[in-house]
């Protein structure tokens, strides 16, 4: 077992259990506990190094969160099975979104670049088959950058366009957006929709737990102030621990939502992570936003279409590189 993993295992649950016991010791813990993971996160960041710390976090985070909530909350009479019901099943698709995330990105292999030409000849073709010349004159100047094989100095392989290389997984990634350390994989081409799928639904699922345990914990309060004013919650240690799980939560959630919302823009922009990161170290690319939106306007096509290209794009190969064994 690889020893990354003993941190997430043991220490959350203690810290947790430790920060219920007071509300300072609470305000400290939770105030910590994230720069932590940030200062691991750039430690294993700067090696260039895979670890399964990040995942096993989020996945034991997830059915801890779970765990408390049916045998502290459910207890206690004030969310019905239908509640009920409506996490679990967030929590099973959560589940069943990353898995199929994690069935791979879409590598780069050998023999990619032959059928990608095979491609291009065969849409070559179609075109003068159906005398469109005139709209192949028009879209061929508008696809002349994004047809063109690149060579990675790396993998020494031809990759098709806007396929990058991830130091960290050593292999070349179709459509690269970046490499996701929460799920110890690439996201790429072929399942970057799964990603943001796994987000989508575990931001929903989040807040509405969160939302239920608050009802639960603090039910004459307004939810939205419940989180910063809930008296009485520290007089039993079961209803601490759940409140100080809802902070957890809340902060998790908050992170997550932050990244779901960076996808959507890009997505809309038709722009990846990578591509971004690339446009403002080379200076071609405008911030706005403070940094949110970040535009290249290199393969914009238009929201409707970014969106469509989006929800349509396919995976050129079959990845052997990556397998449900790889989840935990």
């Amino acid at each position: 077992m690889e020893i990354s993993l003993i941190p997430a295992l043991l220490l959350l649950p203690l810290l947790l259990r430790v920060a219920a016991l007071h509300l300072l010791l609470g305000v400290t813990i939770l105030t910590a506990l994230p720069g932590m993971v940030l200062w691991y996160y750039y430690a294993t960041h700067r090696k260039k190094k895979r670890t399964l710390f990040f995942l096993t976090l989020s996945l034991y985070s997830l059915f801890y969160m779970y765990y408390l909530f049916i045998t502290e909350i459910l207890p206690c009479g004030n969310v019905s099975q239908l509640q009920v019901c409506t996490v679990t099943t967030g929590v099973i698709l959560t589940l069943v979104s990353l898995i199929q995330t994690k069935r791979g990105p879409g590598f780069v292999t050998p023999f990619l670049h032959v059928a990608h030409s095979h491609s291009q000849e065969a849409e070559k073709d179609s075109t003068h088959l159906n005398g469109c010349i005139q709209s192949a004159a028009a879209t061929g100047t508008q696809n002349a950058l994004t047809t063109k094989l690149s060579s990675c100095p790396v993998c020494k392989i031809m990759r098709p366009p806007r396929a990058g290389h991830c130091r960290t997984c050593g292999s070349c990634v179709q459509r690269l957006d970046h490499h996701c350390v929460w799920i110890n994989s690439c996201v790429g081409q072929a399942n970057h929709r799964s990603f943001l799928l796994s987000l989508s639904v575990f931001v929903v699922t989040s807040l509405y737990g969160i939302s239920l345990v608050l009802s639960s914990l603090c039910p004459r309060q307004y939810l939205m102030t419940a989180l910063l004013y809930c008296p009485g919650v520290y007089t039993q240690s079961s209803s601490a621990l759940c409140f100080t799980c809802a902070w957890y939560s809340s902060i998790v959630t908050g992170g997550l939502f932050y990244m779901w919302l960076v996808q959507v823009v890009n997505i809309s922009l038709n722009v990846t992570e990578r591509e971004a990161q690339l446009a403002l170290r080379n200076k071609t690319g405008q911030r706005r936003l403070g940094g949110l939106v970040i535009s290249t306007g290199q393969f914009s096509r238009g929201f409707c279409q970014n969106w469509a290209e989006f929800f349509t794009m396919a995976d050129a190969s079959v990845s052997p590189r990556s397998s449900l064994t790889d989840l935990v």
